[in-house]
């Protein structure tokens, strides 16, 4: 029943630019080859489980508004039929990955002995479908936030039985990724933060999610999983205030926790914008640290401060936040995952179909541009030029050799008097423009 949910849309295919089906890609081919690699193989695109499978459209005012079939089914029997329904859409969207919760595709549990067991036993229906449709897995988390036994955190909690609770819902779920061979696997903290100080010990805290995070490297070396764990960057929401709070402080953590060989960030545009950075900024950095893991594509409503997970269609953004990863050869165990849903009001079959539609259009035409402007040159030889100095006899003295007297004698024999230089940033940005 379910899997006939989307009986009446046919596989999505690319028939570009010019084309007016709207259930057609206009600039994603997977098969287009950019800079030398397959256009799928750059982006690795990913459907995420939660928002397009599981939530009906429900939110703090009002009742869910999506009417779809396996809604109404509970239990197992609800949790396979949603799992048909949903790849089915894996296949007709076309695209190779997919990420998920443990209870997003799991039966209700109300207690950890049902929720082990009916974690366990969804197991194997998602991999005889991935076996079937050729669908791979991401990524793979723990659900450590919806219950309410996580109001106060799940590593973070106040009672180590919480904590314990955590342990066990992380064992299993990074144990499920290693057996339906996914890529990464997510430490996301959805409320791994405080609300307020005057009941927070934040060295405590701060030492309990090191402790967790030690505990999950232990035990993926354990079990031979060979991809990295990822954390999630987030400055607040649902808390006032999260631990994870941007990628540059996710680095601080990991380092004072010795965790950097093993853990990288997965980054998402609109927990960005709510860091007050730009999506540039932040995978730039990620680079720059040398932990950067993936990103979760969506965005935001800049009039509302919430994290909406729209489908991220600013190609502009895109193009720039993509120039950094071709820059650094790529992804590799990442990719972009659509941690985005459709609107309350969008509850056609199809409206689904025309979200995804658009954020592969937009990723494609991101990098399409981004690829344009490497091939140009002209972006990196600015940025080449404007550094050019350090590379000279002073700027390699400074670097490597001399002392704080050394530099300071330097520009007191030397009567040093630089001439300003343009950074260009107009011309910079037009670079961009151009590129569509």
């Amino acid at each position: 029943m379910s899997a006939s949910y989307f009986d009446d849309i046919g596989p999505i295919a690319f028939e570009g630019p010019q084309t007016s089906n709207d259930l057609a890609f206009r600039y994603y081919d997977p098969d287009r080859m950019v800079l030398g690699k397959r256009m799928e193989d750059h982006l690795r695109p990913s459907v995420c489980f939660w928002h397009s499978f599981c939530w009906d459209g429900f939110d703090v005012f009002g009742g869910g508004s999506f009417d779809r079939s396996w809604h109404r089914l509970e239990g197992q029997e609800m949790a396979e039929a949603r799992l048909d329904a949903a790849f089915a859409f894996f296949e007709k969207l076309g695209t190779p990955f997919f990420a998920f919760h443990d209870v997003d595709v799991m039966a209700p549990a109300s207690t950890m002995k049902e929720h082990a067991e009916n974690f366990a036993r969804i197991l194997d229906p998602i991999e005889e479908r991935m076996q079937e449709t050729g669908v791979k897995l991401l990524w793979g988390t723990a659900n450590l936030f919806s219950h309410p036994r996580y109001m106060a955190g799940a590593a973070t909690n106040p009672d180590p039985e919480v904590f314990a609770c955590a342990a066990l819902q992380i064992r299993q779920a990074l144990e499920a990724t290693h057996r339906l061979d996914g890529e990464n696997y997510v430490l996301w903290g959805g409320r791994e933060g405080y609300d307020t100080l005057l009941n927070t010990d934040i060295s405590r805290e701060l030492d309990q999610l090191g402790r967790m995070l030690s505990l999950a490297v232990e035990h993926k070396h354990k079990i031979g999983f060979k991809g990295p764990l990822l954390i999630e960057p987030k400055p607040h929401e649902p808390t006032k205030h999260q631990y994870d709070r941007d990628t540059q402080t996710v680095y601080g953590f990991l380092e004072r926790y010795d965790l950097l060989a093993d853990v990288k960030v997965n980054i998402e545009t609109n927990h960005a914008t709510l860091a007050g950075n730009t999506m540039d900024h932040e995978v730039a950095a990620a680079f720059a640290l040398g932990i950067f893991g993936s990103i979760d594509a969506n965005r935001g409503d800049p009039q509302n401060g919430w994290d909406t997970d729209q489908f991220w269609n600013d190609p502009i953004e895109i193009t720039r936040t993509m120039i950094h990863i071709l820059k650094h050869g790529g992804l590799t165990t990442g990719g972009f995952n659509f941690d985005s849903k459709v609107r309350r009001q969008s509850i056609a079959p199809e409206d689904l179909f025309y979200g995804h539609i658009g954020g592969l259009d937009a990723l494609a035409r991101g990098l399409l541009a981004a690829a344009k402007i490497i091939e140009n040159g002209a972006w990196q030889d600015n940025l080449v030029s404007r550094y050019a100095d350090w590379d000279g006899p002073l700027g390699q003295e400074i670097m490597t050799r001399a002392s704080l007297e050394d530099i300071a004698g330097r520009a007191l024999a030397d009567d040093l008097d630089p001439t300003p230089r343009s950074g260009q940033q107009e011309r910079l940005e037009n670079m961009i423009l151009a590129a569509f």
